[in-house]
Order: structure tokens, then C-alpha cells, then sequence
């Protein structure tokens, strides 16, 4: 089998290693926590354990997709003969520019190295490296078992035969793979987080409640999950760094920050993750309640 590397067990590096080793790779799955590793395998189990209960996979595929899942703490020994690498680490810039430095010295030259950055400049991330025309962004949507789309981003040095390459890896996931080019916030999230920066200035501004502004998005413009509803899915710490991202790339006040949602990171309050955000969660439950200091 094909080796492939995901660096990052988190929700997206765990998602990503589930679809890659579902699709027959050998995954070697990187993180600098052996905690982290382990509840990425145990969700990637659980996760196929649903397929399993709906009929969609068999017993087998789910413990060969799982015996296809290794794991590592040394990035060294995590990419050896791999011939992809993604990166799924933190939206973190500096973090990511560490670890394709670390990457671009660990990997043969011929290896095409992948980030699954949501906003961050391809470019910039692939002058970090001496192969600047194998690097390019796969931003796979989450939960990324689940989603189709997949976001292939070039960098202004990305040869057409990576893009070429990627395109059709992304087609071997089951996904569908659309090319775009490489500026702040690509298609996605440029389109995307002003929306959910605009619904949260409109509930700042009293205009209506959290309920209210996104029942008018789901009943009125048939989206399957309100504004406030998805920031709290996606983290507001991860919606605040794609704004300061786009809003650092273009200088455009459009693109800055609601000063709720900023107050909101700052305070711990990141949605499901800390388990309050816009709404209150509770652990193990799909069940939510209007946070308490948004309740009319």
C-alpha cells in the first residue's frame, strides 16, 4: 500500500487519517502527544463503528481501515517512505512554517507536502521549503468523513503536476476536489466567515437574539445550520484567526472582527469545544441550549 503521513491528531488530522486509510493507504498518523494519538484512533473506531450500524461499511473494511492507522510521536520516523504529507497542526502560522521546514528536511525530494490550512497563504508557507512547486493546500471540510469538498489550493510556485496529483488523490478519497487559487481565506472561508462575522455584529448590535438570527438563515436562506450555531461548531478561536488572516491580507475593515467575538475567545467561551459558546453544550450530547448571557 501507499504510504501517506498526517501530521496533527486533532478533529481535522484524525478525520483526514480515517478517509486516507478507509481508502485502502497505510497511515502513519503524527502528533507530539501520545494522548492525543490514542483518541484519535478511538474516535476514527467510533466513527466507523456508525458506518458499521448503518450499514454503510462492513465489519471488515472497519478493521482493516483501523489496522491500516499507525502511529508516531517522531515526525522522522512518522514520514519515512511516505509519498504525501499532510499537515493538520494548529491554524497557527509559526507552527505551521516549523513544521514544513522540519518536513522539507525529513522528506525525499519527490514528496508532495499538503496543508490543510483553512486561510493561511500557501505561498508563504511553501517559501518555508526548497520545494516550493510540491507544496499545496488540501483543505478538507469537517467532519471530513462526511463532507465532499475538497478545497485544492496552488500556491504561486505549485506546478501543475502536484495540482494534477492532489486533484486526483482527492478523487481515490471519494471527494470532490475543486482547484482554486491561493489568497487570503481561499473560496470557503472568504465567502464563509464574513457571514458568521455579520451574524455575530447583528446580534452585538441588539438587532435580534441568537435563536432568532439563526432561524432566519435556516428557514429563509435553507441552510442546514444557523450562523452562531456553525461558529460554535467550527471553534470562534478558529473563526477569529481566519478573520485576522483576511483581514491582515486584504487591510480591508470589512474583514475585522466583531469586538463580541474577540471578548468571547478571550474569555475561554469557544463553542463545543470548551462546551459554551453562542450555546451551551453538554458533554457526550448533541443537545444545545442558548447560552446564558444571550437568553432574552
Amino acid at each position: 500500500m501507499k504510504k501517506v503521513t498526517v501530521i496533527g491528531a486533532g478533529t481535522m488530522g484524525n478525520g483526514i487519517a480515517h478517509v486516507f486509510a478507509q481508502s485502502g493507504f497505510s497511515v502513519a498518523l503524527v502528533d507530539v502527544s501520545q494522548d492525543a494519538l490514542n483518541k484519535a484512533v478511538a474516535t476514527v473506531s467510533k466513527n466507523l463503528d456508525r458506518m458499521v450500524a448503518k450499514g454503510t461499511i462492513t465489519a471488515d473494511v472497519k478493521e482493516q481501515t483501523i489496522k491500516n492507522i499507525s502511529t508516531n510521536t517522531a515526525l522522522a520516523a512518522g514520514v519515512k517512505d511516505s509519498i504525501l504529507v499532510v499537515e493538520a497542526a494548529t491554524e497557527n502560522m509559526d507552527l505551521k512554517f516549523k513544521i514544513f521546514r522540519e518536513m522539507d528536511q525529513l522528506c525525499a525530494p519527490e514528496v508532495i507536502l499538503a496543508s490543510n490550512t483553512s486561510s493561511i497563504s500557501i505561498t508563504k508557507i511553501a517559501a518555508q521549503t526548497k520545494r516550493a512547486d510540491k507544496v499545496i493546500g488540501m483543505h478538507f471540510m469537517n467532519p471530513v468523513p462526511v463532507m465532499k469538498l475538497v478545497e485544492v489550493i496552488r500556491g504561486y510556485a505549485t506546478s501543475d503536476e502536484t495540482t494534477k496529483a492532489i486533484l486526483e488523490l482527492s478523487k481515490q478519497l471519494g471527494k470532490i476536489p475543486t482547484e482554486v487559487n491561493d489568497y487570503p481565506g481561499f473560496v470557503a472561508n472568504r465567502i464563509l466567515m464574513p457571514m458568521i462575522n455579520e451574524a455575530i455584529i447583528t446580534l452585538f448590535e441588539g438587532v435580534a437574539g441568537v435563536e432568532e438570527i439563526d432561524t432566519v438563515m435556516k428557514l429563509g436562506m435553507a441552510h442546514p445550520m444557523g450562523p452562531l450555531q456553525l461558529a460554535d461548531f467550527i471553534g470562534l478561536d478558529v473563526c477569529l484567526s481566519i478573520l485576522h488572516v483576511m483581514y491582515d491580507g486584504f487591510k480591508n475593515p470589512k474583514y475585522a472582527p466583531c469586538p463580541l467575538l474577540v471578548n468571547m475567545v478571550m474569555a475561554g467561551h469557544l463553542g463545543v469545544k470548551s462546551g459554551n459558546g453562542f450555546y451551551e453544550y453538554v458533554a457526550g450530547s448533541k443537545e444545545s441550549k442558548v447560552a446564558a448571557q444571550f437568553r432574552k
